[in-house]
């Protein structure tokens, strides 16, 4: 901390790092009135107090004029929530004892660093955005409040105003960005989450309202229903996170499955840390709101190779469960996809014969062996090694397989499909009483004699439709 003395008034600065420019700065002006050319032009979202960025030898530096007493706990709050690991502005200092020329006493201020490629949401809707965006960044806000939650934060003013979202590597990401109301404890309640939810619901829904009476919100976008939104998504969100799973280290499948079920709520998984006891395993997964392509770029970067972004998905999957099986969440992102590339995917794929390698392009064909593997592990209820996986897909479902790469490079053409096939191509299937198709699933799998192994006996698991 330095004291600067000013007409007999001490006015104090406390910063992170020395930065000689922060003392030079008009202290004894209100901020409002600080000349332009002191200021950086940069997006401002709206804020009970005046906000302004200035240059300084630490970069850009957001200053906000607030009462003393506040600025020093919200600046040691933002602290604790970077120690925390939680999205968060950067905290770079408080000023405090301000006077104006005559003397009279003036708010403090609390220094935060700029967060760069970050915009207010009322930025983004200035900009030509997809139809989804407001759902998105209600998304985002969702994970964000899970994570305070989860680290005991209540935040007392949750908005979108006070948030900031910035892209990384195609990935949205919401940044808490004013927590002077917030207060972090322990432990929160169920009533306290709830209240933070019905404070974000409300605060959101006038936004939004507002932005439609600037005509900045898509045409048949609801205020009202996108702020409901944020209601269902944390609660299956927080019911996802923080349920806890414990099983045997063999059971590779259990993992895939929560990972299809974050999946299904529209988030990615971004971190997959899995911890052994004596008794068994437990799974802990941090959830991220991605863009359409992050998956193939990352898993371009990762491997070199180069697919569709749902085949990069199934595969990324894979390879955060692989990293996961093998306890190298330490490890090199890029070691462990290599290992992963040549112990895992290179061998599924060549494991075909010539002869089969036409029916479909190689991530195409490990997904579905993958597929494969995770319908057997379920019905088993335990882990399926993947080399019986990929053995038994490519006896009794690959070679059934239409050739693919025929058909691409086939002139498209319309098709008679009662020319194609004869009446004994097809068997007669049983419907039920609404007319579906009723499951058909041949024998099954049953137990050797001692009861060690397990022996597939004409059971034929392709009766799902996976074209």
């Amino acid at each position: 901390m330095r004291e600067i003395c000013h007409d007999g008034q001490v006015l104090q600065i406390t910063t992170i790092r020395p930065a000689a420019d922060i003392y030079d700065l008009p202290w004894s002006t209100p901020l409002e009135d600080w000349p332009e050319d002191l200021l950086a032009v940069l997006p401002r979202g709206i804020s009970r107090h005046t906000v302004r960025f200035v240059r300084t030898s630490q970069g850009v530096i957001a200053v906000k004029e607030i009462k003393d007493d506040i600025a020093y706990r919200e600046y040691h709050l933002l602290r604790a929530l970077g120690r925390l690991d939680i999205p968060c502005v950067q905290p770079f200092g408080i000023v405090s004892g301000r006077t104006d020329d005559q003397g009279n006493p003036l708010d403090g201020a609390l220094l935060t660093y700029h967060l760069q490629y970050s915009l207010p949401f009322r930025a983004l809707f200035s900009q030509a955005l997809r139809q989804d965006t407001a759902r998105r960044l209600i998304d985002a806000l969702a994970v964000l409040l899970v994570r305070l939650h989860l680290q005991g934060f209540w935040w007392g003013d949750v908005s979108l105003s006070n948030t900031l979202f910035r892209r990384d590597a195609g990935e949205f990401a919401a940044y808490l960005v004013d927590a002077e109301t917030g207060e972090l404890r322990d432990q929160l309640s169920d009533g306290q989450r709830e209240h933070d939810l019905e404070i974000a619901r409300i605060n959101i829904a006038g936004e939004l309202l507002d932005l439609e009476a600037g005509g900045l919100l898509p045409p048949g976008q609801d205020p009202l229903e996108i702020a409901v939104h944020i209601m269902s998504r944390y609660a299956a969100l927080w019911s996802a996170l923080t349920e806890t799973e414990t099983y045997d280290t063999g059971e590779r499948w259990r993992v895939d499955e929560r990972i299809r079920r974050l999946n299904d709520l529209g988030f990615d998984v971004g971190e997959l840390s899995l911890t052994t006891d004596l008794d068994g395993s437990r799974i802990l997964i941090q959830p991220k709101v991605v863009d359409a392509g992050h998956h193939s770029r990352r898993l371009l970067r990762l491997t070199g190779l180069d697919v569709g972004e749902g085949q990069a998905r199934r595969l990324l999957n894979d390879l955060d469960s692989f990293r996961a099986s093998i306890n190298a969440q330490g490890e090199d992102e890029a070691i462990v996809a290599n290992q992963w590339l040549n112990q895992i995917y290179l061998p599924v794929t060549r494991t075909a014969h010539p002869s089969l390698i036409r029916k479909l392009e190689p991530a195409e064909l490990f997904h579905e062996v993958l597929e494969h593997r995770w319908y057997l592990s379920e019905r088993l209820g335990h882990d399926i090694p993947i080399e019986d996986a990929v053995r038994d897909y490519t006896q009794t479902i690959l070679p059934s397989r239409a050739d693919e790469q025929t058909v691409v490079d086939a002139d498209t053409q319309e098709l008679d499909l009662t020319e194609m096939f004869s009446d004994d191509d097809f068997d007669e299937v049983e419907l039920d009483q609404d007319g579906n198709p009723v499951e058909a699933t041949g024998e099954e799998w049953t137990a050797d004699d001692d009861d060690s192994a397990w022996v597939l006996n004409d059971w034929n698991p392709d009766w799902r439709t996976r074209d």
